[in-house]
């Protein structure tokens, strides 16, 4: 059997187990890395972040729990790096009782609730704050050991991109061809390490010079149906190089819950995920072509 044949065996394997953990329905995704103990707050009223603020801050991945918005960084002394994205955050409150409204039928009725959107920056995208005014924070780290054949696929990837470790969350910058990643140490096991890493070099593969996937060389927004395509895609292949590596065991339900969280979006149908597993598994095997040669040598 060939490589290339053996490698898409392992890829129908996985895209089926895939489909049969969607069918059963999975466990919430859980973010692969550790982060702070204490919820999203603000840092200028020490308040946490209440409702989907909650979820949305906390998703972003960021080692510190403190936020704040452009003007009350400003305020401070303090400067929004360049090419750092704010996040949203709702704020609603219901108006009082007596605060009624008159409809097209002569009738009193309560108004809608005041509801009010911010853009707000983690201090971690933030420089020069005032030392003394960011109460400290400490992140759990977790033993890390690297498995020498997840190395081999890595160091093998053709012209890959640059890899630097250090940052609050994982992404993949196609401007720069630069893969961020948290210290290895963040992350609550070495096999979710390795799977995150993989699915950012995935995402590495729609670079315009690699094979110029739509989803990352377009412009495209966070939740829009070619991002939510491109993060079914970055998961497939993240989950067909832990097959190769024999790892997928440890991170396939969490795998599973990330495809199905995006999946949902593109209206639960299970063709999506077999359309992202075509288009992932070009991506796995421009990754592992150099790896391949030297195993068969």
């Amino acid at each position: 059997m060939s490589d290339s044949t053996l490698r898409a065996s392992v890829f129908e394997v996985i895209t089926n187990r895939i489909l049969a953990l969607l069918d059963q329905g999975t466990i919430p995704w859980k973010k692969p890395w550790g982060g702070p103990e204490q919820a999203p707050r603000s840092l200028t009223t020490g308040k946490p972040y209440r409702g989907v603020n909650v979820f949305l801050l906390h998703a972003a991945g960021y080692a510190s729990p403190y936020w704040l918005t452009y003007r009350q960084a400003y305020d401070w002394g303090g400067h929004v790096r360049k090419g750092e994205r704010g996040f949203p955050v709702v704020f609603w409150k219901w108006r009082d009782a007596e605060d009624t409204e008159t409809n097209e039928d002569g009738k009193k009725e309560r108004p809608a609730p005041l509801l009010r959107y911010y853009t707000v920056f983690n201090t971690s995208q933030i420089d020069d704050l005032p030392a003394n005014r960011i109460p400290a924070v400490e992140t759990v780290t977790h033993p890390f050991t690297p498995i020498e054949r997840a190395e081999t696929v890595v160091r093998g990837y053709p012209s890959g991109p640059r890899l630097e470790h250090g940052y609050p969350g994982a992404w993949y910058r196609p401007s720069a061809d630069l893969v961020g990643m948290p210290s290895h140490e963040r992350f609550t096991s070495v096999p979710e390490y390795y799977s995150t890493l993989f699915h950012e070099l995935t995402h590495s593969t729609g670079h315009r010079e690699r094979l110029a996937r739509k989803g990352i060389t377009d412009d495209i927004h966070f939740g829009s149906t070619s991002y939510s395509q491109e993060e079914l895609v970055a998961e497939m292949g993240a989950a067909f190089l832990m097959g190769h590596c024999g790892l997928e065991q440890a991170t396939l339900p969490n795998s599973a819950a990330y495809i199905n969280s995006w999946r949902e979006r593109l209206k639960a149908d299970s063709r999506v995920v077999v359309f992202a597993a075509a288009q992932a598994q070009r991506a796995a095997d421009l990754i592992l072509s150099q790896a391949a040669s030297d195993e068969a040598e």
